[in-house]
């Protein structure tokens, strides 16, 4: 009677429901995780994401080889393993956690559970997010939420018995290797014993300012907790870190700077969730706009020149080539940054969503589908629900990098300019790049203020054009927050009148 508990997204051994459930039966434990080459040549992923799932993966293995156990890495696809696993080992259930992935994991979930069903396999998965599996209202989701955290976390099993024979055809995660591209020069270390050292050190020290900290790239390497992979790929349990984070914030001893950091720390981890059920109630978000009547805003193939230099760090606004350089060589950045990125993308460079999208999903190491569908369609305009945010390229260096630090760091063509002149370096005279430098640097692929003009026009018309009240408040219905004002959320009674008043909805009034 072997049971096997499947890894997907839960890297870990402690608050794993599924792995918990399966030592208390006392029965023979395959640990597995299988390395499913369609998935990693999904668009979306790349080899700098399975370098973080790789170390996760060996510090795993240690972390059942303290229960006695060890981990088994498979390679080829789920359902021929698990078949395999049946002649082998006499598989008599599969648990796992539920996963809130792309269209492709959704697939191959249902197949499995399919699978499962004709073996009379037992098949149980549990949630490990606050992501509620078909959910009716969005009025109970964040009950459930705060339901799921508090809920006590889960020791890590002390003894897991291995299976009488060891599994043929297991492999060693180091061997392993991926088909995507998009290697990480530089990348953040996966495995559940870094992402304790992440938590620990935010939480005594770095969280201290946090709310003031994690919009300028120059702070936010330190200021942001750096758990979003761990949290991706589950090396450390979400329900952890926010438990962990509460007992802390809500301490009488700890100080009200520290409090309200963690407190704003708290509500990020709230988002998360409510970011990834926007994709669990509507999966097709993966492909096309919230709004669906947005889909259709732009039309036509994107301008290859303007999405190749924007995707090389090549566009001629210092800030933005910076932020997608450090991208390129780490595999992370801070929010405002990634908004700004895809901002400039839709808006200055009007392209559509879907490969700038996918081209960041691939360079993020903590890349996680329903937060990142619903955000970057949040960043072009697509949602209906949210203000249209135009960013300013040259307002925001001006802002969050002012003496021109993280530009220079990133675009060494720029390094001698002097701050005044490194946000605006196409202002500069032949007599000052004589001085200072800067002539290898690309000129502007565009006047940014001029096609921020006409992209905010083009959208105003098709918005007069083609969206109708009832599919925009179809996506309030369906997705919208429930925290925040009460004139922002569903079901207000001015609704029931017919009017709006709100500023969600203004883009559209």
């Amino acid at each position: 009677m072997t049971t096997v508990v499947w890894f997907k997204r839960d890297l870990r051994t402690h608050d794993h429901a599924p792995l918990a459930a399966a030592a208390e039966l006392g029965a023979p434990v395959i640990a597995l995780y299988v390395v499913e080459d369609d998935y990693w040549n999904l668009p979306d992923s790349s080899d700098r994401q399975w370098g973080f799932v790789r170390d996760s993966l060996a510090d795993l293995d240690r972390q059942l080889a303290r229960a006695d156990n060890r981990l088994t890495v498979l390679r080829g696809d789920m359902i021929s393993v698990l078949k395999s696993l049946k002649r082998s080992h006499d598989i008599q259930r599969v648990f796992c956690h539920q996963e809130t992935g792309g269209q492709w994991t959704f697939d191959r979930d249902k197949a499995v559970i399919g699978w499962c069903d004709e073996q009379q396999v037992e098949f149980r998965e549990w949630n490990q997010f606050g992501v509620v599996r078909r959910l009716t209202d969005r009025d109970l989701w964040d009950r459930a939420w705060t339901d799921l955290m508090r809920r006590p976390v889960l020791p890590a099993p002390g003894h897991l018995p291995a299976p009488g024979t060891p599994v043929d055809g297991a492999l060693a995660p180091k061997d392993i290797e991926v088909a995507a591209g998009a290697a990480c020069p530089d990348p953040q270390a996966g495995g559940s014993g870094k992402g304790e050292s992440l938590l620990k050190s935010f939480l005594e020290r770095r969280c201290i300012g946090y709310q003031y900290n994690i919009s300028s790239p120059n702070t936010a390497v330190t200021a942001c907790s750096r758990l979003s992979p761990h949290i991706a790929y589950g090396s450390v349990s979400l329900r952890h870190i926010y438990q962990q984070a509460k007992a802390i914030g809500g301490h009488r001893n700890t100080l009200p700077r520290k409090q309200k950091s963690l407190t704003s720390f708290r509500s990020r981890l709230h988002w998360h969730c409510h970011f990834i059920q926007k994709l669990e109630d509507e999966p097709e978000l993966e492909f096309r706009a919230m709004h669906r009547e947005m889909e259709h805003l732009k039309s036509g193939p994107n301008d290859s020149e303007r999405l190749q230099r924007w995707q090389e760090g090549q566009t001629g606004w210092p800030l933005v080539d910076a932020c997608m350089r450090a991208l390129n060589h780490t595999g992370w950045i801070n929010f405002r940054m990634r908004a700004m990125l895809m901002a400039v993308a839709s808006y200055q460079l009007w392209l559509h969503w879907r490969d700038p999208a996918l081209h960041l999903a691939r360079l993020f190491t903590d890349f996680e589908p329903g937060i990142h569908y619903s955000q970057t369609q949040m960043q072009s305009g697509l949602t209906g629900i949210n203000a249209l945010r135009i960013y300013n390229p040259v307002m925001q260096s001006q802002k969050l990098d002012p003496e021109g630090e993280f530009i220079r760091r990133w675009i060494p063509e720029l390094a001698g300019l002097p701050a005044e002149m490194i946000h605006t370096p196409w202002l500069m005279t032949p007599a000052q790049k004589e001085r200072f430098g800067g002539n290898t640097y690309i000129a502007p692929v565009c006047d940014h203020q001029q096609a921020a003009r006409v992209a905010r026009k083009a959208v105003g018309e098709f918005r007069r054009q083609h969206v109708s009240r009832s599919e925009t408040e179809r996506v309030l219905d369906r997705h919208g927050s429930r925290k925040g004002p009460v004139q922002n959320r569903p079901k207000h009674p001015e609704r029931k009148t017919g009017k709006t008043s709100d500023s969600q909805l203004s883009l559209f009034d």
